[in-house]
């Protein structure tokens, strides 16, 4: 019987499990990142946030760490202006690009914005490019500029989001590719990879989940606010960056709630407001003001765990829910035997 957690993402991106790790800004530094690749699956870190010599530091940390594939994920949602705060903006990203080509790390993504004038370099330097998508259209234009891979994240997921739910998102953009699809938004064990699996996806996409970890660089507050809350604790709004994001309900979310039309352009709120109120939540601790991104898989997180425990547990699940399916036969003769179809059971052999 084959392994069907054995995906073409694995082969792509030379790793274990198909277990991705979101590269989060502030919270996925180089401690988690080599973590989760240690054990078996895609550590990525969050440049949102980083000086170029502060990833630079965190690259080296992995490198020290495991040898063993990981990821950069890169904000490229550059923007037009020829104001101070944009041109700040545009060569931040371009600084974070350059040392990532740089030190040829092994998965470049785009967590936003298009990486279109960066896959042939990143190709040249052996590097995989994949990228978020939230629709079909996105998905689409992305592989026909040649990135190796997509993460369809619906907008159950934590950090900016789009508008389509996970479980009509990503049936869609498998059928419009044919590069492999990641499954990202509200899935946080097993149930939830075998679940991506079924709907065509080749692996997941996990944020919150990684967020209550040991290894992430998130106050605790911050990591214990996700365990505390349920799957109606979290908001989307457009506070922290201007565009959609899913984080956690608090005063920072109601006071902008009331102050919607005072909200900013992406990248001006974030650079403006959502930087600092970040820290104020990721790093300082602050629950009630900062910014708490979080996905609607918080009402699944009871514990703070090791990353590697998140790994392995996640793989045990999916593994006892494939089990439980093993051999469920057909028990409607008309169905078994419709058109010129062949059934199979888990074993693989006809019915």
């Amino acid at each position: 019987m084959p392994n069907i957690l054995k995906t073409r993402i694995c082969s792509l991106l030379n790793i274990e499990f198909p277990i991705l790790q979101a590269g989060m800004g502030q919270v996925a530094r180089g401690r988690l990142a080599a973590a989760v690749s240690q054990a078996g699956g895609l550590g990525v870190i969050g440049s949102a946030y980083m000086t170029a010599e502060e990833l630079r530091r965190e690259i080296h940390y992995v490198r020290s760490v495991t040898d063993k594939p990981f990821g950069v994920d890169i904000l490229f949602g550059k923007v037009n202006g020829e104001d101070p705060v944009s041109m700040r903006y545009n060569r931040e990203i371009e600084s974070l690009i350059q040392v990532t080509l740089e030190e040829r790390v092994p998965v470049l993504i785009s967590g936003l914005g298009n990486p279109v004038g960066v896959i042939a370099e990143a190709h040249k330097r052996g590097m995989v490019v994949m990228s978020v998508v939230g629709n079909v259209r996105q998905a689409l234009k992305l592989v026909r500029e040649g990135v190796d891979a997509v993460i369809a994240s619906g907008c159950e997921g934590g950090g900016h989001v789009g508008r389509i739910g996970t479980m009509a998102l990503i049936p869609q953009v498998v059928d419009a590719v044919d590069v492999p699809v990641v499954a990202g938004g509200g899935l946080a064990d097993g149930r939830g990879l075998v679940a991506a699996l079924a709907l065509g996806a080749e692996g997941i996409w996990m944020g919150t989940r990684f967020i209550a970890t040991e290894e992430a660089f998130a106050h605790q507050n911050y990591k214990n606010k996700i365990v505390e809350i349920d799957g109606e604790g979290t908001v989307v709004t457009r506070a922290h960056s201007g565009k959609p994001v899913r984080m956690i309900r608090n005063r920072f979310t109601e006071e902008w709630e009331r102050r919607s039309s005072e909200i900013q352009p992406y990248p001006l709120q974030l650079m403006n407001v959502g930087e600092r109120a970040a820290i104020l939540g990721r790093v300082e601790g602050d629950v009630d003001h900062g910014v708490l991104p979080a996905g609607q898989s918080s009402g699944l997180i009871g514990d703070i765990k090791p990353a590697a425990e998140v790994v392995r547990d996640t793989i045990r699940e999916a593994n006892a829910v494939l089990r439980r399916w093993q051999c469920v036969p057909f028990e409607d003769e008309s169905v078994r035997s419709a058109g010129d179809q062949k059934f199979f059971d888990c074993s693989g052999e006809p019915f």
